[in-house]
């Protein structure tokens, strides 16, 4: 088959698209036919050497942790698929992932793809929409009527941040630059602050109950986002950690996300009910793997970029 591989870490350059053998799926796993992976930073990060203390890797190595496509074989002892049976999830962080044309993975870590979006673009969903379900209702345990500030909305963990606040009854506001404002507004934002023309301690005039921050700056940066949320309050981070304020019972969490089959499956019903939108900005070809994380240490990404073998 063909796949995305590096034999050394480094930067996009070590990435390349060349042959290697088909994996067989062993008892519990089923080998998926790929539709699309998505890129993620983690892929990034696992690939320049940052993470193998966190997640050790055997080299030569596959990235991709997300995955959509269609049920190619059953391992010994799978009766929950069958072959042919359209399916999307979050992969291992040290094995081999999906930038490729098959993948093998456990049974159990998959879920029924949305049958209301092309199968391809399931490939958005796992690491963005479990990491915004997981903060929001895990972490953060948001209610409805809470006031939430989430930095970073026009990103593609924002971009389901918003509308899973915004349905769970939240009031919702939202950091976004001009170019994303008008995506953000779509979503549900009921206020929208334009970062790149003034600071948020000018912007929010009364106290937030949630922070959800999903950008990396800066600690001052961080930190002063602590001083925005009442008493009892919490911020949850994905990136840059904060330092909550005892004092005042204000908790911070820094966010580790994880597969979980149940909430992708609730997460599908939510895209085929028509409440939750699957954003993409772009679908490449898996061979222009090198080129997307070239893009992305560049600061030239923005939203979810399928890869499609």
């Amino acid at each position: 088959m063909k796949a995305i591989r590096f034999h050394a870490y480094g930067d996009p350059g070590v990435l390349h698209y060349e042959e290697a053998d088909r994996p067989e799926p062993a008892a519990g796993e089923v080998l998926i036919e790929v539709a699309a992976t998505s890129f993620n930073p983690a892929d990034a990060g696992i690939r320049a050497g940052y993470l193998q203390q966190v997640f050790p890797i055997s080299l030569p190595h596959i990235p991709g942790l997300d995955v959509a496509g269609r049920v190619a074989a059953l391992g010994e002892g799978v009766t929950r698929w069958k072959v042919g049976d359209a399916v999307f999830g979050f992969l291992s962080m040290v094995r081999d992932g999906a930038a490729a044309e098959f993948v093998a993975t456990p049974a159990d870590a998959l879920a029924a793809a949305p049958t209301s979006i092309p199968l391809q673009d399931a490939a958005a969903l796992p690491a963005a929409a479990l990491t915004a379900w997981q903060a929001l209702f895990e972490q953060a345990q948001i209610q409805p009527g809470a006031r939430i500030l989430i930095n970073g909305a026009g990103g593609g963990v924002g971009g389901y941040a918003v509308q899973l606040a915004k349905r769970a009854g939240a009031h919702v506001i939202a950091t976004a630059s001009p170019r994303s404002a008008e995506a953000v507004r779509a979503h549900g934002a009921d206020e929208i602050i334009d970062y790149t023309a003034t600071t948020l301690a000018e912007a929010i005039s009364e106290p937030v109950d949630v922070v959800l921050s999903l950008v990396a700056g800066p600690e001052s940066d961080i930190e002063a986002l602590t001083g925005l949320i009442r008493d009892g309050g919490v911020i949850v981070t994905t990136a840059t950690p904060a330092t909550g304020d005892p004092a005042r019972a204000v908790r911070t969490v820094a966010m580790q996300m994880r597969g979980d089959a149940e909430q992708l499956a609730e997460l599908a019903k939510l895209v085929d009910a028509g409440e939750l939108a699957v954003e993409i900005s772009a679908t490449r070809p898996l061979s222009e793997a090198a080129a997307v994380h070239e893009l992305s240490a560049g600061g030239g990404i923005h939203g979810k970029v399928l890869l499609v073998p």
